[in-house]
């Protein structure tokens, strides 16, 4: 897609996201204080169960003070982790893609005088061979978001509803009214956990006096039963979520990557480029601090701009010389492995890129050298982004759904 019009237009559109610079300030002012709304239906349900818990079960129906003593303990134990962790979740900030990934006027003029589109993507190209970015479209363009007028960093995608390119972009949640993405991805998954846990241990803890609750012997029985079955249903949503997203870490895989397969220069479509290993995926999102893993403090690997790729095995490189003098493309290069995880090797040089990778406490480093080498570019990124729209659509939206019903 050319990118038409004059820098004045693009400027101002682009930086105004997706509002419009006419939209009234009231009515923006409405939109983002009913995004709060799904924050307070669960902090709302959060405080009755409370109340529920503590006052109507502990209080009023436990008679043992041993076990009052032992329930409340757990039960705030829980509650703690469990609500930092939304807190974190909610209130950390997005992570913004860096200004050196922003094409200057200068840049974005010639891009606006260009006067075809391979001149177009050529500029874009040379912009961004100093940048470290190894996927590409679905044309072998290099990601170009129009709203924000950048080059998108690997994993980094355009948020409609934020109106802004977010680093490792998972989805935009409105339960907690922030996108899922590299600075809270570890809350999210804690939030979730903790959620998920605090859930069973109050269908657990309340379940064994049902009889009582049944018969009429204690008072309260309306909340403590109301208790019971929304628990249990929280529960029967959150295992499902918790376990999907366990299995996106295992694989270093987001939701959008799940949907869509990034595409690398070097390699093409590959759902597994990121992964290094269940190991070291689990600890690129969670660290290398054992003792820090479940507490929801920041002590994810990495900048959110860059990240480790699987790389071509050193034998693979002649067969990869042959096949590109060739005109055909290696698409399942070999990989080293060491202890079950891919160790450093160097890409051929077709791509015009050297990628050196190390572990340092089970983790990896990733850096980059591009030579000069100007490389054929497609389209922007712009589908790239009504994608992101169908799967907030069918993830995100239909977590929620389970939610509630």
């Amino acid at each position: 897609m050319s990118i038409t019009g004059n820098y004045d237009h693009y400027h101002r559109s682009g930086s105004t996201g997706s509002g419009g610079p006419d939209r009234p300030e009231r009515c923006a002012c409405c939109v983002r204080t009913m995004k709060w709304f799904p924050v307070l239906f669960i902090v709302s349900v959060i405080g009755w169960s409370y109340y529920a818990f503590v006052v109507q079960l502990s209080f009023f129906t436990v008679t043992s003070v041993v076990q009052r003593i032992l329930f409340l303990l757990f039960y705030h134990l829980i509650l703690i982790m469990f609500l930092w962790s939304y807190y974190q979740t909610v209130f950390t900030d997005i992570g913004r893609v860096p200004s050196r990934f922003r094409v200057p006027r200068s840049e974005l003029d010639r891009l606006l005088r260009a006067t075809s589109e391979e001149e177009q993507k050529q500029i874009l190209e040379a912009f961004a061979k100093e940048l470290p970015i190894v996927t590409r479209t679905l044309n072998a363009s290099v990601r170009f978001c129009e709203k924000c007028r950048l080059i998108k960093p690997d994993r980094a995608h355009h948020c409609s509803v934020c109106g802004v390119c977010v680093l490792k972009l998972d989805h935009h949640c409105p339960w907690v009214n922030n996108c899922i993405n590299f600075t809270n991805y570890k809350y999210f998954i804690l939030f979730l956990g903790y959620a998920l846990l605090y859930c069973l241990y109050i269908a657990f803890t309340t379940v064994m006096y049902m009889e009582l609750i049944w018969s009429g012997k204690v008072d309260g029985r309306f909340h403590i039963l109301f208790l019971f079955f929304v628990s249990l249903m929280f529960a029967i949503s959150l295992v499902s979520l918790f376990g999907y997203h366990c299995y996106l870490v295992l694989l270093n895989r987001t939701t959008l990557e799940s949907f869509r397969t990034p595409i690398f220069r070097y390699g093409g479509p590959d759902k597994n480029g990121f992964s290094l290993g269940k190991l070291n995926n689990f600890q690129e999102v969670f660290g290398d601090d054992r003792k820090l893993w479940f507490v929801p403090v920041y002590t994810s690997v990495g900048d959110g701009v860059s990240y480790p790729v699987r790389c071509f095995d050193e034998d693979a490189e002649s067969l990869l010389s042959g096949e590109m003098a060739s005109g055909h493309h290696l698409h399942h290069p070999s990989r080293q492995h060491r202890n079950g995880h891919r160790v450093g090797g160097r890409h051929n040089d077709y791509d015009g890129e050297v990628h050196h990778h190390q572990y340092r406490n089970g983790s990896a480093v990733h850096s980059s050298k591009r030579d000069p080498l100007v490389h054929r570019v497609s389209d922007n990124d712009e589908d790239d982004d009504e994608d992101e729209e169908s799967v907030f659509e069918t993830t995100v939206f239909s977590h929620s759904a389970n939610l509630l019903h």
